[in-house]
């Protein structure tokens, strides 16, 4: 088994390793951190806290490790380029976990019941509403859905007509909504082009 403390002092650890494992722990912390912000939004009372106390702990062994080594360039250069990872990292694991619910408005000149049927068949609920635009009468259709789901409703939006109008925002909760259990959302949108 090699010496610990003779690859410690070597070059190969100051010059490479250290750096390497600051750059790995910004990207942690960081994608921690993004993830923690949006259980905060949520208002994720428990789970919140317990991921910022793990971003904190790992932020602070890799801002030790560049405070004993404040000659070394190579980690400070790890230190930026982990927290810009992490950004990304971070975004990218965000868009997989598609956490929470979104209110869909949409906003039609046409007759919306094939849309309608859409949302239906896929388990949702939906509210419609009669209101004048600047083309005149229009349809307002809401819908609160699962994040997930966003892509393939709006593949049906585009299904009933591209030039349609919708806008995605945010829903912290939501009570008594109408949500599918086991059906998936490609499942219903398949079954109501057929």
């Amino acid at each position: 088994m090699p010496d610990m403390s003779a690859i410690m002092h070597s070059d190969l650890y100051t010059w490479v390793i250290l750096p390497a494992l600051i750059f790995l722990a910004r990207i942690m912390d960081v994608t921690i951190g993004t993830i923690r912000i949006i259980y905060v939004s949520r208002g994720e009372k428990v789970l919140a806290p317990i991921l910022g106390a793990f971003e904190v702990l790992i932020w602070l062994m890799a801002i030790g490790q560049i405070m004993q080594n404040l000659s070394n360039v190579f980690c400070y250069l790890a230190y930026a380029g982990g927290y810009a990872t992490g950004n990304y990292v971070g975004i990218l694991l965000e868009e997989k976990l598609a956490m929470g619910l979104l209110v869909v408005r949409i906003i039609t000149d046409k007759n919306p019941s094939g849309l309608r049927d859409s949302i239906v068949n896929a388990g949702y609920g939906y509210t419609a509403l009669n209101a004048e635009g600047n083309v005149g009468n229009v349809n307002i259709l809401l819908t609160v859905i699962r994040r997930k789901d966003l892509n393939n409703l709006i593949d049906a939006i585009h299904n009933f007509d591209p030039k349609t109008f919708y806008s995605v925002e945010d829903c912290k909760s939501a009570h008594a909504a109408i949500m599918p259990f086991k059906r998936s959302y490609s499942n219903a949108i398949a079954a109501v082009s057929r």
